[in-house]
C-alpha cells in the first residue's frame, strides 16, 4: 500500500496523435480524429500529447502547438493573450543575438506566472480589493525584471568569471560595458519591462 506522501508511480505517457496529409489529426489513445480545440483542451487537462506525420514519422509537436495559440488567439473577441507589441518585438528577436536567451527567460517568466495563478485567482474573486489585484501583477513585473537581469548576468560573456575577486576581501571590478548590439537589445528590453512595471504602478495608485 503506497503512502500518501509518495509521489504515483503510474505518470501517463504522452498521448500519440498522427497527422495525416490532409491535414487531420488523429488520436491513437481514443482511436478517433480529433482537432486543434481537442487538443488545446488537452493541454489545459494538463494531458500531453506528441504529434508525428504519419507518413514520414516526422515530430511535429511544436508545430502543431504553434497552430493551437494561434487558433486561440483568433478566437478571441476582446482582448488576446499575445498582445502586438508583444508580438513584433518576439519577431524582432529571431536571428538576433539575444535570441538564444529568450526561450529560457519567457519558460521560466511563464512558470513563476503558474506559480501566482491561485493566488492571482483569490484576488481576482474579491478575497483582495482591486488595489490588491494591481499590486500581485505589479510585484510579477518587478519579479520578472529581477529574473531577466539574473539571466543576463549569468550569460553575459562579461559578467560573473570576468572581475570575480581572486583574494580574499579583495573587491569586485565592476565589468566594462561593450556597445555590442547584444547590449543595446538587452538594454531595449528592460526598457520594455519598466515601462510595463511604470503602467502597473500607475493603475495600482489609481485604484487606491
Amino acid at each position: 500500500m503506497l503512502n500518501k506522501a509518495d509521489p504515483p508511480s503510474d505518470k501517463k505517457e504522452p498521448v500519440v496523435v498522427k497527422k495525416y496529409a490532409n491535414r487531420r489529426l488523429y488520436n491513437t489513445e481514443t482511436s478517433t480524429y480529433v482537432t486543434l480545440d481537442d487538443l488545446a483542451a488537452m493541454v489545459k487537462g494538463e494531458r500531453d500529447f506528441v504529434v508525428f506525420d504519419a507518413k514520414t514519422g516526422d515530430d511535429l509537436t511544436h508545430a502543431v502547438l504553434t497552430q493551437i495559440i494561434v487558433d486561440q488567439e483568433s478566437q478571441k473577441r476582446g482582448e488576446t493573450l499575445l498582445p502586438i507589441p508583444f508580438l513584433r518585438q518576439l519577431i524582432r528577436f529571431y536571428g538576433a543575438s539575444i535570441e538564444r536567451f529568450v526561450p529560457s527567460y519567457l519558460q521560466a517568466s511563464l512558470e513563476s506566472l503558474a506559480k501566482e495563478q491561485e493566488r492571482f485567482r483569490k484576488q481576482f474573486a474579491g478575497a483582495f480589493t482591486p488595489a490588491g489585484a494591481f499590486e500581485a501583477y505589479q510585484e510579477q513585473a518587478r519579479k520578472n525584471l529581477a529574473m531577466f537581469e539574473q539571466a543576463m548576468l549569468m550569460f553575459s560573456p562579461f559578467g560573473a568569471t570576468k572581475g570575480a575577486p581572486t583574494k580574499p576581501g579583495e573587491e569586485v571590478k565592476k565589468p566594462e560595458v561593450v556597445k555590442t548590439g547584444q547590449s543595446e537589445e538587452i538594454a531595449e528590453l528592460k526598457a520594455q519591462l519598466a515601462t510595463i512595471q511604470s503602467k502597473l504602478e500607475k493603475l495600482s495608485d489609481d485604484n487606491k
